[in-house]
């Protein structure tokens, strides 16, 4: 809810209040059964007194507009459209409840709203600040260039063609030889994931992944009926030994890894893990998600090569992206696979939104072909180098009695670990309402209840500073 009562109004707060909710309801935005906050969240949400609301509530439940069950909540109870309907309106809750697709998380639906509060210092969002971004650049470009081939219209089924061929030779540079027509152009990784589970795996598919992973926290598999499998890591990044066991006694459909600058832990594979981890899903015949966004974001010395570049059996589909490193914005990524695969995703993408933006595909391509792109990690690696070692500063200025923690060679994270016994669940409820976003480690693995992702990527410098310092403050109180 983005409104909040006049207070400059004659007209008194909990009636404001009450006529919105009642709007809400007789416009069908707020249909029977929906569950309303908490008074305490509504009088956060409304910035006035629990009183207010508790008097705006009694008010619409007289009117017979909402009503509250011990153990329920209180819950949008009768409208005047359905009083005057012939027939009870449709039951939209059931309809919610019933959808195929997983419910997020509570927590990470609060990440989500919190994250779209301009005045809250988000200490681990997953993504470039904004002032690191070449918004200024891009538009100038595209302002330069913008007679040369651009076009609305609709692209081919794998991609616009000329930046398939560009990637194509990008990814030389990373030891990877992939024609065009093995390429397909997605709307960011999360969607080459979604065509994967939809057009390559049957309901029941058993996925290995390394834990905590990045999947535990989206539902992609989860909503298309998978189970997923998870495998620790240790310093070199996934532990191989039990691979080949798993996947021959759970039949294991794939494997899912992040091997460069890990999320949430920032661990970096080695060549030899990678070499290991390939030889054995080549001799299992276990395909590989390798999810490499965060390849180009090394802050120390270059990652080894993917191990899409040694696959001479085309287990490996390769993902790529700009999201982590240019913009999210743009929703660009691509896969890179055997020409089979590419073509059935190709064919699942097209029935699902009939190809990313064009407009955004071309701007990639001037930018990789042009060599800004590369111009522009050289850049915002300095940019990131800077901030990783800024948070490390000040995590040793107030968290050396209170966690532990890795440096990483690159990305975005830093794997905190509370030596306090503190609750990150509660504490990320109270770090909320001092307008601190932290990322519990909970939504990775049930079993990383003590630990912290934080991100030096997108907060800014001051904030980085106030938001730790706040945070270090809130944790020594639960001790």
């Amino acid at each position: 809810m983005d409104w909040k009562p006049d207070r400059s109004s004659s007209i008194p707060l909990h009636v404001q209040i009450t006529e919105y909710v009642k709007r809400k309801i007789l416009y069908g935005e707020w249909t029977v059964g929906t569950k309303l906050p908490s008074q305490r969240a509504l009088a956060e949400q409304f910035s006035v007194n629990r009183s207010t609301v508790v008097t705006a509530l009694q008010e619409l439940a007289a009117d017979g507009f909402i009503e509250s069950k011990v153990g329920s909540g209180t819950m949008v109870a009768n409208n005047t459209w359905s009083l005057l309907a012939s027939a009870p309106p449709p039951d939209w809750i059931s309809y919610v409840r019933s959808g195929i697709h997983e419910l997020n998380l509570t927590v990470i639906q609060k990440i989500n709203e919190a994250e779209a509060d301009p005045n809250m210092i988000r200490l681990s969002t997953g993504e470039l600040s904004p002032e690191l971004m070449p918004k200024e650049q891009v538009i100038e470009n595209l302002l330069r260039d913008k007679k040369k081939n651009l076009s609305l219209n609709y692209e081919e089924p794998k991609g616009n063609r000329e930046l398939r061929e560009t990637i194509s030779q990008y990814l030389k540079g990373k030891g990877i030889e992939a024609g065009p027509s093995s390429i397909l152009i997605v709307s960011g990784a999360l969607q080459a994931l979604q065509l994967i589970s939809v057009g390559l795996l049957k309901r029941g598919s058993i996925i290995l992944h390394e834990t905590p992973s990045y999947l535990n926290s989206v539902h992609v598999f989860q909503s298309a009926g998978m189970n997923l499998m998870g495998i620790p890591m240790d310093e070199e990044g996934i532990k191989i030994q039990a691979i080949s066991r798993l996947k021959r006694q759970h039949r294991a459909a794939l494997l899912y890894t992040i091997p460069s600058f890990h999320n949430p832990t920032g661990t970096l594979m080695t060549a030899e893990r990678r070499k290991q981890l390939l030889n054995i899903c080549m001799k299992e015949s276990l395909p590989m998600i390798e999810d490499d966004v965060y390849g180009e974001l090394w802050l120390d010395a270059p990652p080894p090569k993917p191990m899409k570049a040694d696959d001479s059996q085309g287990v490996v589909l390769y993902i790529g992206s700009v999201s982590k490193s240019l913009s999210p914005g743009l929703r660009i990524g691509w896969v890179v696979g055997p020409e089979p695969v590419i073509e059935r995703l190709a064919d699942i993408k097209m029935q699902t939104d009939y190809g990313s933006s064009s407009v955004s595909q071309w701007i990639i391509n001037q930018w990789i072909k042009g060599g800004h792109y590369e111009e522009y990690l050289q850049r915002v690696r300095a940019e990131l180098k800077y901030r990783r070692d800024f948070m490390v500063h000040l995590l040793n200025r107030y968290f050396s009695q209170l966690a532990v923690w890795k440096i990483p060679p690159g990305g975005f994270y830093i794997w905190l670990k509370l030596k306090t016994g503190s609750s990150v669940r509660k504490l990320f409820d109270i770090a909320l309402r001092e307008g601190i976003l932290i990322n519990p480690g909970s939504i990775y693995d049930s079993d990383c209840q003590e630990y912290i992702r934080l991100s030096y990527a997108y907060a800014s410098l001051e904030e980085l500073d106030k938001g730790l310092k706040i945070l270090s403050e809130l944790i020594q109180r639960l001790k």
